[in-house]
């Protein structure tokens, strides 16, 4: 009780204790295998804090970085669930991606219609009769993406109730926004065409 501490195994200790925990459980046969000792797993867990190359090191996790980024990269081209981002993956998300690339949304284009009225707003005087109608054409259509998007939104969260039961938080959310970005440049890119509804 009051005696010394026993002092920390050496490294040599440690080995031979491995190699006796494995010729046990060479010769255990079925069960009996001993359970190693604690100080001999963490001791063949132990990695050095500073790795001894530093410069290998760091070219190997860049290289590791780079690897990850490349096949993300592909996968937003092939829809591969396998390296998606997080926010893209699951059955659900691509549900919702299907279902919008497969509509017309007039949210595509309101962007368009807002570098539109940005340019005209530069040309014609603020105070002219035509900037009051150019105004009224941005908010007629800003209204109809809205409707768009809220229509969207109800036929979107049917059919995946439909087929998955209980929706997932911010699926219809995430195919809303979605439907807001040009075609072309939507990431993961779309994989059906106009009119293909997913079953």
């Amino acid at each position: 009780m009051f005696g010394r501490k026993k002092e920390a195994p050496t490294a040599q200790d440690i080995i031979d204790q491995q190699a006796a925990a494995a010729s046990a459980r060479d010769a255990a046969v079925g069960k009996g295998v001993p359970t190693p000792k604690r100080s001999a797993q963490v001791a063949a867990r132990k990695r050095p804090l500073v790795p001894e190359d530093r410069k290998a090191s760091k070219a190997a996790e860049r290289a590791a970085v780079q690897e990850q980024r490349t096949k993300m990269r592909q996968a937003l081209d092939t829809g591969d669930e396998k390296f998606l981002p997080l926010r893209d993956k699951g059955p659900q998300k691509r549900f919702a991606r299907d279902y919008v690339d497969a509509r017309f949304s007039l949210g595509e284009y309101l962007m368009f219609g807002a570098l539109i009225f940005v340019v005209v707003s530069l040309v014609v005087p603020a105070s002219s009769e035509q900037m009051v109608y150019v105004l009224g054409g941005f908010w007629v259509m800003f209204l109809a993406v809205f409707v768009d998007v809220f229509i969207l939104s109800r036929k979107l969260r049917k059919r995946l109730t439909e087929k998955f039961g209980e929706v997932e938080r911010g699926t219809v959310w995430y195919g809303s926004l979605r439907s807001l970005q040009f075609r072309r440049l939507r990431l993961p890119k779309p994989l059906v065409k106009r009119g293909e509804y997913p079953a």
